[in-house]
């Protein structure tokens, strides 16, 4: 089992991947979302030549908001920094495209902003269609290392939906998802086997499954409604309600899609989405993704919630619910806890937890 964090992508918290470099973590994901954070690529590099181990990368990336030939070129600029040590995590845009008020791409133009940054990837030569002229593009000036393209890049898919998992299965080198219940694990990984048979293959031995969560490492006498069990879990638990939302009212507002945890809150939180103008919801909806709790949001972080969503609890349960988790095909957990707990949550499961699995 291998570990990773991720974080609100800030310009000056490229040291928090040395620190986690320094904590014995594996990899660092840091996400491409304009509207909220800073620039990915400005962070993935400064984090490339002040770490020397941990393996960095996008957590993920928007074909929505830039071109394949770009995501090409800007990751293979970050491995000619760290060379061997660089992944492109890649996705629909859930959060870079719903800030926009716009949604996140389809299934068929990820595949293909996906085939062509592949091909770029491998130095091949790819037919491109932008602004409706498709022209052979490849990489040129390769002998000046303005990029580096001969230390392969995987490319993992993030993926919830079935359909986007079939997808990782079927063109993916690893699999990216935000569930941490082994019951959803082993339904979604049904979709992953179907979608590699789709491309005429087994998933392959080195296929990359990493699930996102946030940990609270508890001590004695502690409870999951406990002030600081809330603050360093709420915003994930909250990022999963706005996901949550946003899928339910995309989809026709069909209340089975609201899960069990939130059935007692979700009226309340409909009631303060649609208080929120119309024409400006998309952004309130989203405001905190991933950095912080927003304070009249703390009340939809019950302790049913924080429990199916991240895996809080003492040192023992974490370590049975990672093992729960590896015995469903993971190998991978990445931490993504809020901006002004970072450090102590990194710590503390680096301490506490992680020491079960070296």
């Amino acid at each position: 089992m291998q570990f990773a964090i991720m974080f609100d992508t800030h310009v000056d918290k490229w040291d928090l991947i040395r620190y986690a470099e320094e904590l014995g973590y594996d990899r660092a994901y840091v996400p491409d979302s304009h509207m909220i954070w800073s620039d990915c690529y400005v962070t993935l590099g400064l984090a490339a030549v002040n770490t020397r181990r941990i393996k960095i990368g996008t957590g993920i990336a928007a074909p929505g908001t830039r071109i394949p030939p770009v995501t090409a070129h800007s990751i293979a600029s970050i491995n000619q920094l760290a060379p061997g040590r660089v992944f492109l995590g890649i996705g629909s845009g859930h959060t870079s495209m719903r800030v926009m008020g716009q949604n996140p791409v389809s299934i068929a133009e990820m595949r293909e902003h996906v085939r062509v940054v592949r091909a770029l990837l491998h130095g091949q030569e790819v037919d491109y269609e932008y602004r409706g002229k498709t022209r052979p593009i490849t990489f040129i000036h390769r002998d000046r290392h303005f990029v580096n393209i001969d230390d392969p890049i995987p490319i993992y898919i993030a993926a919830n939906g079935p359909r986007a998992i079939e997808l990782a299965g079927e063109i993916g080198d690893g699999w990216i998802t935000t569930t941490a219940q082994p019951r959803d694990a082993r339904v979604w990984t049904e979709h992953l086997v179907a979608g590699a048979k789709k491309s005429g293959r087994a998933i392959p031995m080195n296929f990359h499954r990493s699930f996102v969560t946030s940990a609270c490492v508890l001590r004695s006498g502690e409870k999951l409604s406990d002030d600081r069990v809330i603050d360093e879990t709420g915003s994930q638990v909250t990022c999963v309600l706005h996901l949550i939302y946003e899928v339910w009212n995309y989809l026709g507002r069909k209340d089975e899609i609201v899960p069990p945890y939130f059935a007692n809150v979700w009226e309340d939180y409909v009631k303060r989405v649609e208080g929120y103008p119309a024409k400006t919801r998309f952004r309130h909806i989203h405001d905190g993704h991933c950095t912080y709790l927003q304070p009249e949001e703390r009340r939809f972080v019950t302790p049913e919630a924080i429990a199916e969503i991240t895996i809080s609890g003492e040192p023992d349960y974490i370590v049975s619910r990672i093992r729960a988790m590896e015995a469903e095909g993971f190998n991978e957990v990445t931490l993504l806890p809020p901006a002004d707990y970072q450090r102590k949550v990194f710590r503390d499961f680096a301490e506490q937890v992680m020491p079960a699995f070296r």
